[in-house]
């Protein structure tokens, strides 16, 4: 298991668990970002990482992404 940050770019990975505060992992849920669900990272760009999740693209902050574990 390893956090969001670290896969690389165009990779479709398995959400395993999300961590964090409950607000926080309730906000990443609300995104679309739940466990079993699948992840692929767009691109990164100043910090931000742009993902599609759920047939949506989402942007998060690298802080947000570090909670993702995949």
């Amino acid at each position: 298991m390893m956090p969001l940050t670290l896969a690389n770019v165009g990779e479709e990975n398995m959400i395993k668990k999300i961590g964090g505060k409950p607000e926080v992992k309730k906000h990443l849920e609300n995104l679309g970002f739940v466990a079993g669900g699948n992840v692929t990272i767009v691109t990164t760009m100043g910090g931000n990482i742009i993902v599609n999740v759920k047939e949506s693209r989402v942007a998060i902050s690298k802080e947000m992404a570090q909670k993702i574990m995949i």
